[in-house]
């Protein structure tokens, strides 16, 4: 994508909350209060001369918050890209899902169904099916495109559905939740596939596959995390111990050669995902919760969201001193 068109679109999301309500004057309008260093000021600022300046207090670059959505009327518990990056996905204790324009923040539909709290959002991987799981203990399929639920509520789990996520190929689902237990579900049709697997001792929060789709990696309250055969429902070797405290994310690598998770315990493991050795000691630096953790592309840093406000970055291949950097943000108690 050209400059020009990635400025333009900043400023769509800046001011076309405005632009909206009002007449198309206002794309003229809202360019004195664009950033003096933006291309789409540089270009037209001087062409209209009569328009209002700003003389103290302009920003001289795009800011880094660039839209707000707003429309559900509970807070929001979880939310997530489609694969193409043109939509999101949130779910909120309104008991709803909502589909968003990444670009502009329109809301494109509301995925209406659940009785509770909705946990959990996921997208397939060819962005045409989402997956949600809620405190009302049930999993659903959904037409992303129209909103429309596939077949019935899938009713399996005995309690709270924290976590859903999509299998590389797009074929399953898996999920996990306060029942201890994580099942396996056919994306097409919503059945169940084989038993549900068994081995933790407390509350399941999180579920992630690898990127080959032959293993699923779960985190837990009972302080462990779990490696499954993703066909066969076994359990690679014993749980996997070092955390003190609540296991809330996992993650596999892009290579699918480790697992990251992140701790009530402040910290960030890092895990050999043939072996289930840990691999060096805990990351630290948090000083509350971590909630969410995700690899980079590349696979060489980790990025950790935690209650203490922050977002850290690590380096996962330094033996000591990981921390890279840490960001400030708003409070942060939920996924990221």
């Amino acid at each position: 994508m050209s400059a020009i068109a990635r400025d333009a679109i900043k400023f769509v999301r800046v001011f076309g909350g405005a632009i909206m309500e009002s007449s198309p004057h206002l794309y003229i309008s809202a360019l004195p209060f664009s950033p003096v260093q933006s291309i789409t000021y540089e270009q037209f600022s001087s062409k209209y001369s009569n328009l209002a300046q700003i003389v103290d207090g302009g920003e001289p670059c795009w800011p880094n918050l660039q839209l707000t959505i707003r429309g559900h009327d509970n807070w929001v518990a979880s939310v997530t890209f489609s694969p193409d990056g043109k939509r999101i996905a949130s779910g909120s204790k309104d008991k709803t899902i909502c589909l968003w324009d990444a670009e502009t923040g329109l809301q494109l539909g509301s995925l209406i169904g659940h009785t509770d709290l909705v946990y959990s959002v996921a997208f397939s991987p060819d962005g045409k099916r989402a997956a949600s799981g809620s405190t009302d203990k049930t999993i659903y399929l959904w037409d992303a495109e129209t909103g429309l639920q596939f077949g019935s509520p899938l009713m399996e789990h005995t309690a709270v559905v924290f976590s859903v996520a999509f299998s590389p190929d797009g074929k399953r689902v898996a999920s996990g939740s306060e029942d201890t237990a994580i099942c396996l579900w056919d994306a097409e049709t919503g059945v169940q596939l084989g038993n549900p697997l068994t081995g933790h001792i407390d509350s399941v929060q999180s579920v992630s596959f690898s990127p080959d789709g032959k293993k699923i990696a779960s985190g837990s309250k009972d302080k462990t995390i779990c490696l499954w055969d993703a066909e066969t429902g076994l359990q690679f070797g014993g749980p996997l111990t070092g955390h003190t405290d609540s296991v809330y994310s996992v993650v596999f690598s892009p290579d699918g050669k480790r697992v990251a998770s992140g701790s009530s315990d402040k910290t960030i493991c890092l895990w050999d995902a043939e072996s289930g050795l840990q691999l060096g000691g805990p990351f630290t630096g948090h000083t509350d919760i971590v909630w969410s953790v995700a690899f980079s592309p590349g696979g060489k840093m980790v990025a950790s969201g935690s209650s203490d406000k922050t977002i850290c970055l690590w380096d996962t291949h330094q033996q000591h001193d990981n921390l890279s950097d840490c960001l400030e943000v708003s409070d942060m108690s939920g996924n990221v």
